[in-house]
């Protein structure tokens, strides 16, 4: 079926993937348009912690958090940063055929330190010749100016995205999660890294407790309307010895089912920008740390259901979205 969206947005990039048959800016497609080759991230622990675990704002984390569950780099035992990303691309190298790579400062916060430890660490990691560029995660209550000096004078001089873990708008949903900042802190965030030559990422989750659906795409708008250069997705998931997974056990909080997140998903991308690339659209833990919900650990069946629903619609990111619309219903 031949779908609706047509190629006349002002941003030239969406014409690109409209014209490669996609339905959104996916991260592989933009990181092959930018390199010309496959890219693959490859996930450092730097050791780092979190405000909201050492004590300095709060502690136990936020609920749903165990980082070894989020990031292959802290299930093995840590090297330094060189060794860890030659042991990252030799476990890609078995899966992927590629030989370039970004280094991914992953678990816990990659930012929460003074700038003289910061930036070593991130030298090292862009000294591997394989290396092409990289990805830090933080927290909005974690990037004074010097450090996002400091970002900014490295993305003067390779690939850097900065991924924010926003997750939702509404403060109280922060709160239950014992994030430890309300969403003003991540609107701080934003602002001050705009315009600082480096990419900004948001983290969104869908499937809090007492979150709607209509809640769900509040924070959205609330995205499309402060504009960052990427997104990912998830659907809340717990995993073992977490508060959250205590929760889910007891019955008290229910994971959301996969054809209401289909449908949150598809709704979110018709709202997002079409320019913003999605560098991911479920999330998932390995089976040794996983509680539930079971669906969500068959990728392939997940992006099937979203792929079919983006069909049915004949639909794609940006059909709703005020700012460089995609795609258009017939009149």
């Amino acid at each position: 079926m031949e779908s609706t969206c047509d190629h006349s947005s002002r941003d030239s990039v969406v014409y690109d993937w409209r014209a490669a048959g996609l339905r959104y800016y996916s991260y592989n497609f933009h990181l092959r348009q930018k390199y010309g080759y496959r890219v693959q991230r490859v996930s450092i622990d730097a050791g780092f912690t979190c405000p909201n675990v050492d004590g300095t704002i709060t502690t136990g984390g936020c609920n749903f958090c165990d980082n070894r569950s989020f990031s292959p780099s802290r299930r093995v035992r840590r090297e330094n940063i060189l060794d860890q990303i030659d042991a990252g691309i030799s476990r890609l190298k078995r899966r992927y055929n590629c030989d370039h790579f970004t280094a991914y400062f992953q678990p816990a916060t990659n930012t929460y330190a003074p700038v003289e430890r910061l930036r070593p660490v991130y030298e090292a990691a862009l000294s591997h010749p394989k290396v092409v560029g990289m990805a830090i995660g933080t927290r909005s209550d974690c990037v004074p100016d010097n450090v996002l000096d400091l970002l900014e004078e490295i993305g003067g001089r390779t690939y850097l995205t900065v991924e924010y873990g926003m997750q939702t708008m509404h403060d109280r949903t922060l709160d239950w999660m014992n994030r430890g900042h309300h969403h003003d802190s991540f609107l701080d965030a934003v602002q001050r890294s705009k315009n600082r030559g480096f990419e900004i990422c948001a983290h969104v989750i869908f499937g809090f407790p007492g979150e709607t659906h209509e809640d769900m795409l509040a924070t959205i708008r609330e995205l499309s309307r402060i504009g960052v250069d990427s997104v990912k997705l998830h659907n809340l998931y717990a995993v073992k010895r977490t508060p959250l997974a205590e929760l889910v056990e007891s019955g008290e909080v229910e994971l959301i089912a996969r054809d209401d997140y289909i449908r949150v998903l598809v709704d979110a991308l018709e709202m997002l920008p079409a320019s913003t690339i999605v560098e991911r659209i479920s999330g998932d833990a390995p089976p040794d740390y996983f509680v539930g919900p079971p669906w969500c650990l068959d990728k392939p069946a997940v992006r099937k259901a979203l792929d079919d629903e983006l069909e049915r619609r004949d639909s794609c990111q940006g059909k709703f979205a005020s700012i460089n619309p995609a795609c258009h219903e017939d009149d």
